[in-house]
């Protein structure tokens, strides 16, 4: 399979869970410290890990250090490739994103 397709799945897989999404959401108006997030939703440090784990690996989610915290923030590059390749998917074209399925 195409790796556009796998990465593309990845983005999906993490952004399906509705809490995943929502933290998304919250990273779109700033960057937020792992504190604020794990407040938010009242859930313990490695639950948000884990959520912030999967966020990360699927390329949407930066971090950085500062001392003993940990902030949060999109990846926009990956984001907007995200968005194009949808557009590509859901748009009427003769063409897929990289051509016929094999």
């Amino acid at each position: 399979m195409e790796q556009v397709y796998l990465n593309t799945t990845k983005v999906l897989k993490a952004l399906s869970d509705p809490k995943r999404l929502q933290i998304v959401d919250m990273l779109s108006k700033s960057e937020l410290c792992a504190h604020h997030i794990q407040s938010a939703f009242d859930i313990s440090q490695p639950t948000l890990s884990h959520d912030m784990r999967v966020l990360k690996e699927a390329g949407i989610t930066h971090e950085r250090r500062e001392g003993k915290n940990i902030f949060y923030s999109l990846n926009q590059t990956t984001l907007g490739e995200f968005i194009e390749i949808l557009k590509s998917v859901f748009e009427a074209s003769e063409d897929a994103i990289i051509g016929e399925a094999e």
